[in-house]
């Protein structure tokens, strides 16, 4: 790969990392606060790792693809079609 093509995936991955750190801090506060008691539901559960693990992947898919999208939504526009007429 070009130096050339490896910005845009520096670029999505760079976002990614805020994303899952987003993810991950939520997924903790959620937890240290007993937001609506989940906690105490998922210490109660005889299957508490396999639900905290679910809790925090999706969390981590959400806010990774939300900050990735962000990212490619804030990218400044060309307004320059040159190559289509």
């Amino acid at each position: 790969m070009t130096p050339q093509e490896k910005e845009p995936l520096k670029f999505l991955a760079r976002h990614l990392v805020y994303g899952v750190a987003a993810g991950v801090t939520f997924g903790i506060m959620v937890l240290a606060t007993d937001l609506s008691h989940i906690r105490t539901m998922i210490m109660e559960s005889p299957h508490a790792v396999t639900v905290v693990a679910l809790m925090f992947f999706g969390l981590i898919v959400t806010f990774g693809s939300v900050a990735m999208g962000v990212g490619i939504m804030t990218l400044p526009y060309d307004d320059r079609d040159d190559d289509l007429y």
